[in-house]
């Protein structure tokens, strides 16, 4: 092998090994499926009022059977779009969609909301919801917990932020369940 073959085949492989470095560093881990913070929770941190601006989609085909869907169905019988606790399973079905659609309008409605009336609800309408949770005690400072409380037109029922940033929330039922996205423990 002479020299300019040496030469042509030591560039190749810098040129190589430099895009492989490059490729490294600028990927970043894959999201989540159907969240925009990639978090498998419900999560917040620092001051409480912005925590859900980047929540996941729930709706029919995006985390349609989970404990994240339990609390939106928890915000909507707090609203009086859910007739019965009995309707919070988790599960994101026909009901699920109709309530969010009048829950969506009503809010619309009676306080210019701007949401879209579609029946997903992605970070407007979770942002929307977030307008009526008030702290009732706790501490939003890092590594505390936040006690915090849904305040709906027809009932209330209370969350909290653990002091991991993960959200919990008292169930249909009575329970305390984190409000995680690929799994369903409400029922």
């Amino acid at each position: 092998m002479n020299w300019r073959t040496k030469r042509i085949k030591l560039g190749a492989y810098a040129v190589g090994a430099l895009t492989a470095a490059v490729l490294a560093v600028s990927t970043t881990p894959a999201a989540a499926s159907g969240t925009y913070s990639g978090r498998a929770y419900f999560y917040g941190g620092d001051k409480y009022w912005d925590d859900w601006g980047d929540e996941g989609i729930l709706q029919r085909n995006t985390h349609a059977s989970s404990n994240a869907t339990c609390l939106w169905q928890m915000i909507l019988w707090a609203d009086g779009a859910l007739d019965s606790k009995s309707k919070v399973d988790g599960v994101f079905g026909d009901g699920t969609y109709n309530a969010t659609k009048a829950w969506q309008q009503r809010q619309n409605i009676d306080y210019a909301a701007g949401l879209e009336t579609d029946g997903s609800v992605g970070k407007a309408t979770l942002s929307w919801a977030y307008e009526w949770i008030f702290a009732t005690g706790g501490s939003d400072a890092a590594g505390q917990t936040l006690l915090l409380q849904y305040v709906g037109y027809n009932g209330n029922f209370n969350m909290r932020r653990l002091p991991d940033g993960n959200y919990e929330f008292v169930d249909g039922d009575g329970a305390w369940r984190k409000a995680g996205y690929d799994y369903r423990t409400c029922s």
